[in-house]
């Protein structure tokens, strides 16, 4: 029997111990929190490492059997925006090395991938890296979504590409990108889809008391927008599509989120648009929501809507197709790969907001149509589970370390 393995997930740029919705910017990253606890439970012992960002932030912490939180000192106790946090690096390096060596050092993000890679080398282990998203080229038609976090961004992400052991992307799409724009070795990506919590994400069962935006009536119930409030996400266009649907149908919209501190001034704008667009008392901003209430919204509402210029995946498309809501997303990316056109949700290759409200029309007004979509997107999330993709995880980790050591 194989034995089980000590692995280091290191996350340099986010914040820990809380693990937050979808539509929080801070906290442990879910795909990682997750994906952690299910190696874990297959046996395994995971150390998730990241930046100390608070005085009250413990050295370590077990925040569920089998996987221990670890933070590090590097640069200053606060929280800063992810374009500032790679000038910290060499320190979180300086860190890392304190740490008992592992089997594994697996690193989220470039800036972790950069901290990481020299002290894999030193501990003699393999080095997996993995990005969950990656910088738009300059003057690509990403750009206005997803300007640069950081000038050391696409370098980062080449050289974590080049010099990894393996690469593991969340989507078929994430992988075209990472060898065809970051240079890696074919040979050595590997697809890894997240999975998604059934009994959390799951649909409205007979009875049960619906979540409520507002106490307010609402003829034409919600759609629900949950991401980080920053223009990559399209909350915009979200905003700009309800006002292409006729009043008298027009569902109210539920905009979930926070803005992360590199688009301080981008809530206030689109706070702004609303009246601008004429949806005064039809639009409500509730902030970051808790996993579990993010869960009771997904299955409340009567649609979701994902306007990402570009997604690597799109979790909140799988939560929302497993709490049975179809959605309405951007053919972009790996949401091609979570979104079933036509039998889960919609792809839209538009981002004019009058195509966007015609799509919401279209569907809101079938309604059997609509409930036939919920089933199916039921089923299809189901092929997505956490335990999957661990099980998925350790065959590559075995794999490499095998290659490593000949």
């Amino acid at each position: 029997m194989d034995r089980p393995l000590r692995i280091l997930f290191v996350s340099m740029h986010t914040s820990p111990i809380e693990v937050p919705g979808s539509g929080d910017a801070g906290g442990m990253n879910v795909v990682e929190r997750q994906t952690a606890e299910a190696l874990a439970d297959l046996g395994h012992t995971v150390d998730l490492v990241t930046r100390k960002s608070s005085p009250d932030d413990p050295d370590e912490l077990e925040v569920h059997p089998g996987v221990t939180l670890r933070t590090v000192k590097a640069g200053p106790l606060t929280k800063l925006p992810k374009s500032e946090i790679d000038q910290h690096i060499d320190e979180f390096r300086e860190g890392l090395r304190t740490l008992a060596p592992a089997d594994v050092l697996h690193s989220h993000h470039w800036m972790s991938g950069v901290a990481a890679l020299p002290v894999a080398e030193e501990w003699g282990v393999p080095h997996v890296q993995s990005y969950h998203s990656v910088a738009a080229l300059p003057n690509s038609p990403l750009s206005a979504g997803e300007p640069p976090e950081s000038p050391h961004r696409v370098a980062g992400e080449r050289l974590t590409a080049q010099q990894s052991d393996v690469v593991v992307a969340i989507s078929t799409a994430e992988a075209h990108t990472v060898i065809h724009r970051c240079g890696a070795d074919p040979a050595r990506v590997h697809i890894v889809a997240p999975g998604v919590d059934t009994e959390v994400f799951r649909r409205l069962q007979p009875g049960e008391e619906p979540w409520r935006p507002t106490d307010e009536p609402l003829p034409n119930g919600f759609i629900l927008f949950t991401a980080r409030l920053q223009p990559l996400k399209g909350p915009d266009l979200a905003l700009r599509a309800l006002a292409h649907v006729e009043k008298w149908r027009r569902p109210h919209l539920v905009i979930a989120g926070e803005a992360s501190q590199d688009f301080a001034d981008y809530t206030a704008e689109l706070h702004d648009l609303v009246p601008r667009l004429g949806l005064d008392g039809q639009v409500t901003f509730t902030g970051a929501l808790s996993r579990d209430e993010l869960a009771r919204a997904l299955r409340s509402a009567r649609l979701s809507l994902v306007p990402s210029h570009s997604e690597t995946f799109g979790l909140i498309a799988l939560e929302s197709e497993a709490s049975g809501t179809p959605v309405i997303a951007s053919a972009a990316g790996g949401l091609r790969e979570a979104v079933a056109h036509g039998e889960t949700g919609q792809l839209m290759d538009s981002r004019r907001p009058e195509d966007w409200g015609r799509a919401i029309t279209l569907l809101l007004e079938d309604e059997t149509r609509l409930e036939h979509m919920g089933v199916v997107a039921c089923i299809h999330a189901r092929r997505f589970t956490w335990q999957r993709s661990a099980r998925q995880l350790v065959d590559v980790y075995r794999e490499v370390m095998e290659g490593h050591h000949r």
